[in-house]
């Protein structure tokens, strides 16, 4: 009772933090403004230059960011449990980059531009992908082990980005504006890229709420799972269809955004355990309060000039992933 208490009050606390980032998200720019330019803008807007950067630019830039953080987070912590692989993310494994080409093929190849068109063809990338990653991850005698996985994840990975940069130097009219977008980034994002992928969204994180006792049923392990009654395939097949939804999302919003489907789920078993019941929504709150963070580091905090949000999670995350693997964990 004392522990859950205290996982509570985490809750409570990990979301006043993600409130304040949301706040110096929307203050916080090249253009000069303050928490009280924000409160004005909802409360008395004047249609000032402030107040309409504040209303079209920051607000969905914010909004953006905490969906795309918290859809890789959990994502990634669902992928970890599943594959008992805690190098796994959407990054490393190639779903992200599954996710791009497919859009980029898309676009070069059918001149497809509309929101719906990325969102289902993300979709269809971070399908193929995954399926791809545990079919090459589970051939040999072995079966699958988190080297394979985690081996065949970064091939793919290579080779899917290998394929998207040839697609964009074939049709160099494209080049310039994907390649922002590759980078990971939520500039000049608008609230109509939220719209038609909102629902997967929802419907992703729901499900993972949900299945969040199935899944510290399968830590245990799946013979034990099976003892319990749990059809172990439908909780695999449905935490493949959640990480589909919420990676493609993200992608579909944001572009490829590396790490953070890493990091967070590491540091959220830190402090409340392998509890999925409270890992899940404490990574969709941190998930979403550091790319927040992020961004708001991109902006004018690491770097001389803006660059893309993906860049500030490589900064961090790319020390992390090296730091797990000379832990040893891709043994086995």
């Amino acid at each position: 009772m004392v522990k859950h208490f205290y996982k509570g009050t985490g809750i409570i606390i990990s979301f006043i933090i993600l409130a304040i980032l949301f706040l110096c998200s929307l203050a916080f720019g090249y253009t000069s403004t303050n928490f009280q330019t924000v409160f004005d803008t909802y409360r008395a807007f004047d249609g000032s230059a402030e107040q309409v950067v504040i209303q079209t630019m920051r607000m969905p830039r914010a909004i953006i960011a905490t969906l795309v953080g918290a859809c890789l987070a959990v994502s990634g912590a669902i992928m970890q449990a599943l594959t008992r692989n805690p190098m796994a993310s959407p990054g490393i494994l190639g779903i992200n980059a599954g996710a791009s080409l497919s859009v980029v093929l898309g676009m070069t190849l059918f001149s497809v531009y509309s929101l719906e068109g990325f969102m289902w063809l993300s979709f269809l990338g971070a399908f193929v992908a995954a399926i791809s990653v545990f079919v090459l991850g589970s051939m040999g005698r072995e079966g699958l082990t988190k080297l394979k996985l985690t081996m065949a994840g970064v091939v793919l990975s290579s080779l899917f980005s290998s394929i998207t940069t040839g697609l964009l130097i074939l049709d160099d009219n494209r080049l310039e504006s994907v390649m922002f977008w590759m980078s990971g980034s939520v500039e000049g994002r608008k609230l109509e890229l939220v719209v038609p992928v909102l629902p997967f969204v929802v419907l992703g994180l729901f499900m993972a709420m949900a299945m969040s006792g199935k899944i510290n049923a399968l830590l245990v392990g799946e013979d034990v799972a099976k003892g319990l009654g749990q059809k172990t395939w439908l909780v695999k097949g449905m935490g493949l269809l959640v990480v589909v939804f919420l990676s493609g999302s993200a992608v579909a919003m944001a572009g490829p955004i590396g790490f953070v489907g890493l990091i967070i789920p590491h540091i959220v078993r830190g402090f409340v355990g392998i509890d999925y019941r409270w890992v899940m929504p404490y990574c969709a709150i941190l998930g979403a309060g550091l790319m927040l963070a992020a961004d708001i580091a991109s902006r004018f905090i690491l770097f001389p000039t803006e660059v893309p949000v993906g860049v500030a999670t490589a900064v961090v995350g790319a020390p992390f992933f090296i730091y797990l693997a000379r832990r040893g964990v891709m043994k086995g």
